[in-house]
């Protein structure tokens, strides 16, 4: 427990010391933590945590989508549904044929593994996209497209992989049950989120105590995760309904003064914690692995996906060209450019079993491309948003 809380205390340490230099060169946070990770295990330092699914899932998931989501205004998240929906449900297959298709002819990998790696990466990262563009001090409707997508994607791609791994395990699934199991993570997801959320903001009402109120604001971040993800729903939905539910209450004045005004700073504080670590673990275990041996692959995999991500968004933003939802060009091109890979794609491909065909080579792969994501998308996205006159030049 000692250690624990004494590599925490470091990790913190360095986080912090990063925050203010890249401050002062003007690098992106997720960028300088990802380069110290990956400094500290060519240090030889120790690093006792290493990304898993549960640790991803269990810790740095919940309050970094309900942070998040917090601070969503419904009225816009709602106008906005239409297209961030099929985006994050059409858009994501697209990217996933795309890529899966590429792997098993140019990379001759059999249909199964192909698939399972298409559809690992197809969704962007909540996490990356999140950090990266709440950074870039962007808002309006761009960022709210971007950001929302990135959220409801995760669910989309989550049940897919799912359904992709029974299927080689010899489940008989069919594209009925497959789509009967996507409605219930959704309903499910949002309905056990909402829920939880009213309930616990209802108890919060009923005391001045801000402390108290935020205690129940964890609670309804952690529990409305953890109860989806029990009865196989999605938690990231249930995070998000949970962050739009206590962000409702919390500007119709439902919880006290001093709760309104601590809510903000604590989850903007949690979140720069679990921002700040998972990019930490990120760049210590992108530095350990064998790239070099898979190359090929490894380049080949980052242009599909690139183009999967162009399949995902154009045609869909396509769709409603003629409506009032019309997407400007340049909001595609930045939907396009900014759908980053990060902590979520690799929770899934290292959570894949042992014994499957070309896991190693997977988990590589899917590595490489998140490294590709923070470096060349994280460095070149504020100064794209800053050419094209989405954020003010500093």
């Amino acid at each position: 427990m000692t250690s624990d809380l004494t590599q925490l205390g470091f990790l913190l340490f360095v986080s912090a010391l990063v925050a203010m230099l890249t401050r002062r060169v003007r690098l992106p946070y997720t960028v300088g933590l990802v380069l110290a990770g990956m400094a500290l295990y060519f240090s030889h330092v120790y690093i006792k945590w290493h990304l898993s699914k549960g640790l991803i899932f269990s810790v740095f998931l919940p309050p970094l989508v309900f942070e998040a989501a917090l601070f969503i205004h419904w009225r816009e998240f709602r106008k906005e549904l239409p297209v961030v929906t099929l985006l994050a449900t059409v858009g994501v297959a697209l990217a996933a044929a795309v890529t899966a298709l590429g792997m098993h002819y140019a990379v001759s990998w059999d249909w199964g593994s192909a698939i399972i790696f298409g559809t690992l990466i197809a969704a962007t990262d909540p996490v990356s996209v999140i950090a990266t563009f709440k950074e870039s001090k962007m808002n309006g409707r761009l960022r709210m497209l971007i950001e929302s997508e990135s959220l409801l994607n995760d669910g989309t791609a989550a049940v897919a992989f799912v359904a992709v791994l029974g299927l080689l395990a010899g489940a008989h699934e069919t594209v009925l049950s497959i789509s009967g199991a996507l409605f219930v993570t959704i309903v499910g997801g949002v309905s056990i989120g909402g829920t939880v959320a009213y309930l616990l903001m209802l108890l919060a009402g009923r005391t001045p105590d801000y402390l108290v109120e935020i205690t129940f604001t964890t609670l309804a971040a952690y529990g409305s995760f953890f109860l989806a993800e029990h009865y196989q729903c999605s938690g990231v939905l249930a995070a998000l309904t949970a962050g739009l539910v206590v962000g409702n209450f919390r500007s119709s004045g439902s919880i006290s003064a001093a709760g309104r005004h601590a809510l903000g700073p604590f989850w903007e504080y949690l979140a720069f914690v679990a921002n700040s670590l998972i990019f930490l673990l990120i760049g210590a275990q992108i530095a350990e692995q064998p790239f070099r041996s898979l190359w090929g692959p490894v380049s080949l995999a980052i242009v599909l996906v690139t183009l999967g991500r162009a399949a995902a968004i154009y045609p869909v933003c396509a769709a409603f060209a003629r409506t009032r939802l019309r997407v400007d060009p340049l909001h595609q091109l930045i939907l396009f450019w900014g759908g980053l890979r990060g902590a979520l794609a690799l929770a899934l491909a290292l959570s894949l079993p042992d014994g499957l065909p070309h896991q190693n080579d997977i988990v590589v792969i899917t590595f490489a491309v998140v490294a590709f994501s923070v470096f060349c998308q994280g460095l070149t996205i504020p100064p794209l948003l800053r050419r094209l006159g989405q954020i003010e030049k500093r």
